[in-house]
């Protein structure tokens, strides 16, 4: 498959995705057409079978999805690439509703650690979900409602340099409460006024309106489908409204929000989909190939649907359990029958700050994933985890590169960390390379998707085989 053509999908991917909630929506529209079944953590999975294929979601904001080897008997293995659906962004507070200086604004809270300053000047909107209270044959229920409003509806904008005299000399600061603050639109009476007496009556106007705008009220209500006075509550967050495209002079590049961590989760799954897609794919497999997408990562993983939360050991526990009822300890050999591929997006050299990376370990663009290395387990990987994985590329030629921030920098982490250590799994942590990463508008290159996707479909396709040879706790 050529690179382009990977790269086209994962730009579909992101574009369908501007939140976590749609990141999910999208993934299950795919796992379906590729055949994988839904499941409820609500419900007993009692029909599971070799070789069959599932999935479920959690929040509707993570994800699990799982292929059963035809040769899978309880005790037997996992093979598992985790990722996350968040990135960092600017969600909407409880209460929205900010009047000043003659102008409609938004109250927005900082999620994980954003470059805001980028996020001024851009066309935004807004996405995420609602609860919409629904009337049938006189029986209430609630819906949950995805969102997307199209056009641009907000904007930050920047102080004028006449203004700011200081911002060549010091820099570009901001205070996050203060500045960070969307208008949505102007107190202009006429206009604003005959809006609302078009778009609402006065039987909608309740307590949702002393908490936000009616303006953005009746925006979310067109898109959930809804009168106002039927949306109880929501989960909304700023999006930029510049697509997500291949760019640059040769085509090499993407540019997208998101990246991180959409980029590696697109990945993961497409090679899930693929590695199993054959009538045959699963004949011979013993284990039990795994994609897990995790929310909140880029708060902690600190969450009911976080990979500090126990829903991957709640699947591995109950897929063992659905095959063998009476013994209990075949969840811990299975376990250490396991294996974690964290994925999440590296940091490539930049030209402009070349001194921001260690000497010998500089990943660049084109160059393949990126195995991430940290001797105070900041990186849950080791030389048994990141030999196995260099040992797939090596076999399939695929570029691999490392990395090890520099001794005076301070190290990010990932999911691997709380999954080796909550789990008791083995775990590589990589990723593919980028450049502005959490901005709102980041980039990559074409190439890498292709490797990522490559490498992660090989892995799921002959991990049992390498693992067999690999001897440590003999």
């Amino acid at each position: 498959m050529a690179a382009v053509d990977v790269a086209s999908e994962l730009i579909d991917f992101l574009n369908a995705s501007p939140t976590a909630f749609h990141a999910v929506d999208e993934a299950k529209r795919q796992l379906k057409a590729a055949g994988f079944e839904q499941l409820s953590e609500r419900e007993e999975w009692t029909g599971l079978q070799p070789g069959g294929k599932y999935f479920f979601t959690r929040n509707h904001s993570a994800l699990v999805a799982f292929a059963i080897g035809a040769k899978y008997v309880a005790g037997n293995g996992f093979h598992i690439i985790g990722a996350h659906t968040d990135s960092p962004c600017l969600k909407l507070k409880p209460v929205t509703k900010i009047t000043k200086g003659g102008y409609l604004e938004v109250g927005v809270q900082t999620y994980g650690g954003g470059l805001w300053y980028t996020w001024f000047d851009r066309d935004l909107t807004i996405a995420g979900r609602v609860l919409v209270r629904e009337k049938k044959g006189g029986t209430v229920s609630y819906a949950h409602k995805l969102v997307r409003v199209q056009e641009p509806i907000m904007r930050i904008p920047s102080l004028a340099i006449h203004l700011n005299r200081t911002i060549s000399s010091e820099g570009f600061k901001i205070n996050n409460q203060d500045h960070l603050v969307p208008v949505l639109g102007t107190l202009v009476k006429n206009e604003m006024q005959a809006l609302v007496k078009e778009n609402a009556s006065q039987e909608s106007i309740g307590t949702n309106d002393a908490k936000h705008h009616p303006l953005l009220l009746q925006l979310i209500a067109r898109e959930a489908n809804c009168e106002v006075d039927q949306i109880c509550d929501f989960e909304l967050q700023l999006c930029d409204t510049q697509p997500s495209i291949i760019a640059g002079a040769m085509k090499e590049f993407i540019f997208s929000g998101r990246l991180d961590n959409l980029c590696m989760s697109f990945c993961s799954l497409k090679a899930l989909v693929e590695s199993t897609s054959a009538e045959h794919s699963l004949n011979d497999e013993p284990g039990v190939r795994m994609v897990a997408l995790f929310d909140h990562e880029e708060v902690g993983s600190d969450s009911a649907q976080g990979a500090g939360s126990p829903a991957m050991l709640d699947a591995l526990t109950r897929i063992t359990g659905s095959f063998n009822h009476s013994n209990s300890k075949l969840l811990e050999k299975a376990i250490q029958r396991s294996f974690l591929v964290s994925a999440d997006m590296a940091h490539a050299l930049h030209p402009n700050y070349m001194d921001k990376h260690e000497e010998n370990h500089k990943p660049k663009l084109h160059g393949g994933l990126v195995i991430k290395h940290n001797a105070n387990q900041r990186y849950a990987t080791n030389a048994v985890t990141a030999f196995i994985f260099r040992e797939i590329a090596e076999r399939h030629q695929l570029p691999i590169q490392d990395f090890v921030v520099r001794n005076d920098m301070a190290c990010g982490s990932t999911i691997g960390p709380i999954l080796a250590s909550g789990v008791g799994i083995r775990t590589v942590d990589i990723g593919a390379p980028q450049l502005s990463m959490h901005s709102i508008r980041e980039m990559c290159a074409v190439d890498d998707i292709k490797y990522s996707y490559e490498h992660f479909k090989a892995y799921f396709e002959e991990f049992t085989e390498l693992d067999s040879k690999v001897k440590v706790d003999c």
